[in-house]
Parts: structure tokens; sequence; C-alpha cells
């Protein structure tokens, strides 16, 4: 089992850039695959970035592509997603996520089906 605790969220201004942190307990971290997911007032929560266990691939809504970057470093049990350009309608609790299973293709892991574990979230607000 593993719990991960999202940091790094806050206020920024349009075309600003945040870095998130997830740490995630535990010795068995570089066998989990991670994901990133979020949830704005009034939506429901969707897929924002997945990495696999070795990081060897990686996997982005189409929306947030060539904009956010997640990694990993297991030296330090964390995954990271850097959102760069950022606007108004990125505002969302911005959630990381676990798993230890493993699936064929790195596409798989974009529904919230596919992780066990989930922090409380960071908010990440951007303004106008």
């Amino acid at each position: 089992q593993v719990q991960v605790v999202e940091s790094g969220g806050g206020l920024v201004q349009t075309g600003g850039s945040l870095r998130l942190s997830c740490a995630a307990s535990g010795r068995t971290f570089n066998s989990y695959a991670m994901g990133w997911f979020r949830q704005a007032p009034g939506k429901e929560r969707e897929f924002v970035a997945a990495i696999t266990w070795d990081g060897s691939a990686t996997n982005y809504a189409d929306s947030k592509k060539g904009r956010f970057t997640i990694s990993r470093d297991d030296a330090k049990n964390t995954v990271y997603l850097q959102m760069n350009s950022l606007k108004p309608e990125d505002t969302a609790v911005y959630y990381c996520a676990a798993t230890p299973s493993r699936y064929s293709s790195v596409s798989s892991y974009s529904g919230e089906y596919a992780f066990d574990y989930w922090g409380q979230g960071t908010q990440v607000t951007v303004s106008s």
C-alpha cells in the first residue's frame, strides 16, 4: 500500500507556471504507475497525465499536451507535474494517484478506475 500527498498548488496568473509534487510513502514506489487528475468546480474529475512504473512512457490528455509534463524521481519517491502557460480553465483541485497495476499500454492509465490510491488534492487557481 502507498500513501500520496500533493503539494505545490497556489495562485498564479494566466501564462504562468507551477510545479506540483506528489510525495509517496513506502519502499516500493518504483513499482507504481502514477497519475494526475483534476476536478474543477461543478465538473467531474478528469485525467491530466500518467507515467508508467519505470518512467518509460507517459500519457497526456489531449488538451494538456505541450503544456504539462509529468516526471518521476524514484530516489525521492516523488512524481511531478510541471504546468506551463496556465489558463484560467486550468483552475481546479489536482489529485495524484498511484497503482501497482501494470497495463500493456500507458493509455490504459487514463481512467480513474486504473488507480487504487489517491491523495487529498492541491488547489490550483489561475487568475485572468
